[in-house]
């Protein structure tokens, strides 16, 4: 078995055969994930199912209090590592803003095609396809940003 996420059929099927009281042994326990995430959860999954592991590498034995002791600090390091990812992530973010960087998709209708679609829809010229199809927008688009301009029940076209 190797980290690879899509390499995991192996870990996947061994994961399905094991039963309470079994030992789960692996080489290394970098074997189980390429995150440090990875192997925390497998072996969290392996605790709830009444499972031992052992690292053979790593001389991790959670049927010891030692290798208890270890797995519970690397749970510890995996929460790190997840808190310095949101943070460095939040702080890229604010940097991004600071430097006038708006993030999410952009917006499709323009305020210039807002206000050319409130026209004709308020005074009901044009159906709201027609409207659509003159600005290039969808209809979904059009309910977004126009709803509500011509309330009178029925009138949809």
């Amino acid at each position: 078995m190797t980290g690879v996420k899509f390499e995991r059929q192996g870990l996947d099927e061994a994961l399905a055969y094991v039963r309470p009281g079994d030992i789960f042994i692996v080489w290394k326990l970098d074997r189980l994930g390429r995150s440090l995430k990875d192997p925390i959860e497998t072996l969290d999954l392996l605790q709830e199912r009444g499972v031992d592991f052992i690292s053979l590498t790593e001389k991790i034995d959670t049927a010891t209090p030692g290798g208890k002791l270890i797995f519970h600090l690397m749970g510890a390091l995996a929460e790190f590592e997840r808190d310095l990812i949101r943070e460095r992530t939040n702080a890229g973010l604010a940097a991004a803003r600071a430097r006038g960087r708006v993030g999410g998709r952009p917006r499709k209708a323009t305020d210039g095609k807002v206000a050319l679609a409130q026209h004709p829809y308020q005074d009901s010229k044009h159906s709201i396809a027609e409207i659509c199809s003159m600005l290039e927008i969808s209809r979904a688009t059009f309910f977004r940003y126009v709803k509500g301009v011509r309330k009178a029940p029925g009138l949809q076209k």
